[in-house]
């Protein structure tokens, strides 16, 4: 049974900074690509970053140059460094876990809550 479980959200102020942590079990955990995906109220949710199991990056532009994503193989575990938080971030912010070569992420978290406040 695949878990994704993440921890780390809260409560900030606006240019302040927040780590997440997402820690996989069920799985062969190097061999997924892990995402970060947000999803503010009342809009869809939307990508954040991700790393391949070779450790390539992607981000979106919105936080591109704020955000970083790493993962721990050794831990089964992704994270994402936020700096200079915005309002804008706020959001409930989800883990996601997707097989080699797969379009759509196999596996997700329950989310956890990132309120930045201005």
């Amino acid at each position: 049974q695949v878990q994704l479980v993440e921890s780390g959200g809260g409560l900030v102020q606006a240019g302040g900074s927040l780590r997440l942590s997402c820690a996989a079990s069920g799985l062969t955990f190097s061999s997924f690509t892990m995402g970060w995906f947000r999803q503010a109220p009342g809009k869809e949710r939307e990508f954040v970053a991700a790393i391949t199991w070779s450790q390539t990056t992607i981000y979106a532009d919105s936080v591109k140059g704020r955000f970083t994503i790493s993962r721990d193989n050794a831990k089964n575990t992704v994270y994402l460094s936020m700096d200079n938080l915005k309002s804008e971030d706020t959001a409930v912010y989800y883990c996601a876990a997707k097989r080699k070569l797969r379009i759509s992420y196999d596996y997700w978290g329950q989310g956890t809550q990132v309120t930045v406040s201005s």
